[in-house]
């Protein structure tokens, strides 16, 4: 539950409401997760239910937003979820692996031309974030950078994964269809 416990995390460092939690996460994720705001304010008001997050009191008071603090319990349950590693479990279904392996078995496609357009793709992606990457400062984006690192590492691994298609087809037969 990375939204949870980024708002609890993000509490640890003081008290605040729910649109500059909203603000902060997608800051610190370098972009990469949007919130809405709907979600920031239903996550704050179970974390307020389950004893997470209590209201404080604001030294500059806004009738529409409501401060919350992290509670000592709160506290606990950021510090327990960084200190738990993510565990490599099943991977999530990915449309690529499902497109290549429902083609393999299309009779009447041309394999090869997925592959290549999907290559492309994937190719112009890694410039666009090369593109991007150039443009930041190390000392001011580097939650920006660190994310476009997983991303192009998780597209190389894609454009990897895509020759060693195109390896196993080269020496193999594709199967017979049912």
């Amino acid at each position: 539950m990375p939204v949870r416990h980024g708002l609890l995390a993000l509490l640890g460092e003081g008290p605040s409401h729910g649109y500059q939690l909203k603000v902060d996460f997608e800051a610190r994720t370098g972009g990469s997760w949007t919130l809405n705001i709907g979600q920031v304010y239903t996550t704050l008001a179970r974390l307020e239910r389950d004893g997470l997050v209590i209201e404080v009191d604001d030294p500059e008071p806004d009738p529409d937003r409501r401060t919350v603090a992290v509670t000592d319990e709160g506290r606990k349950v950021a510090e327990e979820w960084f200190a738990t590693p993510v565990e490599v479990g099943t991977p999530p279904r990915d449309e690529l692996t499902i497109k290549v392996l429902l083609a393999l078995a299309a009779p009447d496609l041309d394999l090869a031309e997925v592959l290549q357009q999907q290559r492309r793709v994937t190719l112009e992606s890694l410039q666009e974030l090369t593109r991007r990457k150039r443009a930041l400062d190390p000392d001011t984006d580097l939650a920006a950078l660190l994310q476009i690192d997983a991303e192009v590492l998780r597209i190389e691994a894609q454009a990897r994964w895509l020759d060693q298609v195109e390896q196993r087809l080269a020496v193999g037969r594709r199967p017979a269809t049912s």
